[in-house]
This record gives structure tokens, sequence and C-alpha cells, in this order.
């Protein structure tokens, strides 16, 4: 993860203090004004350096999603318990950008989409590595599998609140995390079901169903006297 411990310039005083605002109030109650006051610069700053409210926030989105996948490479490479084991301790270091994350993609704006859109592709480039590293098995449809995989690792940002209150902890916590990673790797290593019984029967189910429509697609159309009809033979 990258360190957030760099030069806080100007610029980047202001965005860690908008990306507290819009974790803490929300993207429409943050005021420029209160961001500047926190950043220690004036608003006119804050437009100097980024324009507007809007691009300031795409901004924050780019750093906040960077900051998760910068050494993503290490990991996919060498998963070694020395990394796994620095990630799981990082976690309470970027607890303002979890905040963020959670706030932002729950606001039903264009940015927040924007911000999920960039978070697919990450993920989907993160599995194309491991793929091509031959880290995966074969998957029927790559690309729900992709979103089915940002799902799970979204879950406990967007609803962090009632997935502690289940747990009895923050799952974003040291300890949370902890707790969930072997689970999670489980999940995603080996699945739950200890028979093929439930696949196989979907995949049977799924190409029965399809099977008429295909048939209805290529086949000839009736003419008068065709016996399927009920014309004479």
């Amino acid at each position: 993860m990258r360190s957030v411990s760099e030069d806080l310039t100007a610029r980047a005083r202001i965005r860690e203090a908008a990306i507290r605002a819009f974790a803490r109030d929300g993207f429409d109650a943050a005021s420029m004004r209160a961001i500047a006051k926190d950043a220690g610069v004036s608003a006119a700053l804050i437009v100097h350096h980024f324009g507007d409210k809007n691009a300031l926030r795409a901004a924050c989105d780019d750093y906040v999603v960077a900051a998760f996948i910068d050494d993503r490479h290490e990991l996919i490479e060498a998963p070694t318990a020395d990394r796994i084991r620095a990630a799981l301790h990082d976690v309470e270091r970027y607890g303002p950008y979890i905040d963020y994350l959670g706030r932002m993609l729950g606001d039903s704006s264009p940015a927040a989409d924007r911000l999920f859109d960039e978070i697919i592709r990450v993920t989907r480039d993160v599995l194309d590595e491991q793929r091509d590293a031959g880290l995966l098995v074969e998957m029927s449809d790559p690309e729900m599998t992709t979103l089915l995989v940002a799902m799970i690792g979204l879950a406990p940002v967007v609803m962090r609140a009632q997935i502690g209150r289940v747990l009895g902890q923050d799952q974003l916590s040291p300890a949370g995390m902890m707790r969930s990673t072997l689970p999670t790797l489980e999940l995603l290593t080996h699945g739950i079901y200890s028979s093929t019984a439930f696949l196989d029967g979907a995949r049977q189910a799924l190409a029965s169903d399809s099977t008429p429509a295909a048939n209805a697609a290529s086949a000839p159309a009736a003419t008068p006297g065709d016996p399927t009809e009920g014309g004479a033979s």
C-alpha cells in the first residue's frame, strides 16, 4: 500500500483534508471552506490546485483507489506470509480511506459510478495477472467472477457497521481482518460444498432452459400443410 507519511505539500494536505471531510460528512455536506480550514490553506488555493469541488473529489477517488493497489504485484507474484501479515496490519493506518470508500460508493452519484468502475477495472486487471501466472482455475464467466470478487471485497467497506454488529467487532480492524482472512481464502480457494451436485444441477438446468429457445430460433418457419401445424401428411 502507498505510504500515507509522504511529504504533505499544500496539494497533498488539501487532498487528505478532503478525504476526511467527504468520509465524515458526505460529498454534498462537506464544504470547501471547512476543507481549507482543516488543511491550513485558503479556499482560493483549493481552486488553484484542483479547480472545483467535483475535480477535488475525482482526485480523491483516484488517490484512494491507488492507495490500495500500488503493491498488488508483490502479493500476486509472491503471496508470502510476511507480505500478507504486513497488509493486514496496514489496515488501521488506512482507516480514513476505508471510510471514504464506504461513504462515496453509497451516494448514487456519477462520481460513485466512476469510482466503482475503477475498482472493477483494477480487480479485473489483478485477476488477469493471476490467470497469466497460473494461479486461477478456468471460469465459465470471468467478467461475472470479477464482479463477485469485487463485491466480496467491498461488502465490509459499504456495510461496515452491519457486519461489525453481527461479528461483535469491526471486520476492518486488525483483529477483524485476521479473523476473516482464512475463511475468505478458504472460500476463494476451495469453495464451501463438498460435492459438485449443486453445480452439476445448475449446469443441467441452465442448459435445458436454453435449448428450447435455441431450437425455436433455428427451426424453419412453418408452411401451410406442415404436419407440425396439424396439416395433412
